[in-house]
């Protein structure tokens, strides 16, 4: 096989760019999520900075994950039953505003810890409405058979806001603080307000529901009775409750590399770094039909990466190690997607989209406290390896145990 050859089967498929909106939205988000990471980070550190409490900082996790749940399902719901530019452009300005307030307050030199935390949740109130309308509007803009390849595009580009945004924040913190760096972030989300504004006005299809409990309740509904639905969210749990080990990263860093920052940074990067290599070497992702099947195994091989990560001494072959186990994350993350929108009809898409996100933003979470209780007891190497082995076993005992799922193709209809 010539070089040209390999590159044509196994770079990103970027088809999806030649659509005008599809290609605008991608490199709005893309520019946008940059800030947003570097957001985060500034956040982090400025409520450290104030109380010097690891405490205070953790508080970050229930002011972002409760508008999450709670705005991510009703967001969804609300994507059924409007036009969906104009909702993502309403939830744009909503995390906007939450930006510039938060630069408002760096400017002013404010120390309220409460009122950092209540900014932080209107950011993610906005995050939490335009994360799965964006989603549903993904079908919308792009052929059923270039829906995974624009998934990948979007995990990609997400991945290197991931890697970016810190390492940007890291510079801009050091040089020129924290009013400086939700200045970026301010200036940066214009692109993907651009991007919303651009769009094509996006009316619902099919039976439209009256947005409220009533509706999330119906979503729920249409998960428990839709096999596939249903397992593309339970194995995603197993994948990030299982076998995320970042919460172990500090403790392994002081045991293995002598508390190391260096060491840390490399740790933390690691996966969103195999998940950027992963997505542009992707372009075979969208080729495969079995894809009940073959997200099984990936998250398989996504929990026996990370426990034999768990048991490397070496930095080097631990980030290795990491990033391939990022990799497969991403492409279980674009199958998994691909699934609730080609799967679902249209006017349940925003609250797949709602729940998807609320998993996606939990699972993790999960991840932490089930890393950090076992750690409590086992030890943190053995709270790392096992979570993996514990990963892939119940992935596959899972996956397997429900034929809808294990046989599952996408069907190309209209969209």
């Amino acid at each position: 096989m010539s070089f040209g050859d390999f590159v044509g089967r196994h770079a990103a498929d970027t088809r999806p760019l030649a659509i005008p909106a599809y290609r605008r939205l991608w490199a709005g988000q893309g520019v946008s999520f940059i800030g947003f990471q570097l957001t985060s980070v500034a956040v982090s550190a400025q409520i450290y900075d104030i109380t010097g409490s690891s405490f205070w900082v953790g508080m970050l996790g229930p002011a972002n994950l409760i508008p999450l749940i709670v705005f991510g399902l009703w967001g969804g719901a609300i994507a059924d039953a409007v036009d969906r530019r104009r909702l993502l452009i309403v939830g744009a300005l909503i995390a906007w505003s939450g930006t510039l307030a938060l630069l408002v307050q760096a400017a002013l030199g404010s120390t309220s810890v409460g009122l950092l935390l209540a900014t932080v949740a209107v950011h993610a109130t906005g995050f939490a409405i335009t994360g799965p309308t964006r989603g549903a509007i993904i079908p919308r803009l792009v052929p059923v058979d270039l829906v995974p390849a624009a998934n990948t595009l979007n995990f990609l580009v997400g991945g290197l806001g991931t890697v970016i945004g810190p390492l940007l924040g890291g510079v801009v913190l050091a040089r020129s603080g924290f009013t400086a760096a939700y200045l970026i972030d301010a200036l940066l989300f214009g692109a993907g307000f651009y991007a919303a504004v651009r769009l094509p006005k996006l009316e619902p299809i099919g039976e439209v529901t009256r947005p409220g409990l009533r509706s999330v309740v119906d979503g729920l509904r249409y998960i428990s009775g839709h096999p596939v639905v249903l397992m593309s969210f339970v194995v995603d749990l197993i994948a990030m409750a299982f076998a995320l080990p970042r919460a172990l990263f500090p403790e392994i860093v002081d045991e293995r590399f002598g508390g190391s920052l260096i060491a840390f940074g490399w740790l933390s990067a690691s996966i969103a770094i195999g998940s950027v290599l992963g997505g542009l070497l992707s372009g075979w992702v969208g080729r495969v039909q079995r894809q009940g099947l073959a997200l099984t195994y990936v998250i398989a091989v996504w929990g026996l990466t990370v426990a034999a990560a768990g048991l490397a001494d070496q930095l080097w072959l631990m980030v290795a190690l990491l990033a391939f186990g990022g990799a497969a994350d991403l492409v279980s993350a674009v199958w998994r997607q691909t699934i609730l929108q080609t799967h679902a009809p249209d006017d349940m898409r925003g609250r797949m989209q709602g729940v998807f996100m609320v998993v996606v933003a939990g699972g993790p979470r999960l991840g932490d406290l089930r890393a950090g209780g076992t750690a409590s007891w086992f030890g943190a190497t053995w709270a790392w390896v096992g979570g993996g082995i514990a990963c892939a076993v119940a992935v596959v005992a899972v996956g397997l145990a429900v034929p809808a799922f294990r046989k599952y193709r996408p069907l190309a209809r209209s969209v």
